[in-house]
């Protein structure tokens, strides 16, 4: 009998232990999770919030699920190498407006794109960056191909 509790006891202290671990091991990678940062852009001299979507993840995911964005917001999208970029409204229920932007900040393309839309939007030419936001801030904003938008906060 007594030998009987010591193994109940020595496998419960084993249970206890691997679930200690497992639930550490958890909690370890999920704070080694890159998580979306977020900075302030101007286009020409209007303040724009962004989160910034530098992972695969992050930047396969995007804007989908959303219900909204807010007027002032957008994201960035930030690519290691200047390529052709191509974006689609997968999921994506806002209408938006995407800038290509070279690596110098300089912007080379200007699209609108449609919630759910499949077809996709891509660059002209090799861009480092991409911007999205609501459809119209860009016209709100002035901005035009051609302008250039300072990016030293993200690079």
């Amino acid at each position: 009998m007594i030998k009987h509790k010591y193994y109940v006891i020595k496998g419960l202290l084993i249970l206890y232990f691997l679930t200690l671990c497992l639930f550490s091991s958890c909690l370890l990678s999920s704070c080694h999770k890159k998580e979306m940062g977020k900075t302030t852009l101007s286009i020409n001299g209007r303040p724009l919030s962004v989160e910034i979507a530098r992972t695969k993840n992050q930047r396969q995911r995007g804007l989908m699920y959303r219900d909204e964005l807010a007027i002032n917001q957008g994201m960035l999208f930030i690519f290691k190498n200047d390529k052709i970029l191509s974006f689609w409204m997968k999921d994506t229920k806002i209408p938006l407006s995407i800038a290509f932007i070279d690596k110098n900040g300089k912007v080379t393309d200007i699209f609108d794109m449609e919630p759910y839309s499949l077809i996709p939007i891509t660059s002209n030419s090799k861009c480092r960056y991409a911007l999205e936001v609501n459809q119209g801030f860009f016209k709100e904003s002035g901005l035009l191909v051609g302008d250039r938008i300072d990016l030293e906060t993200v690079r």
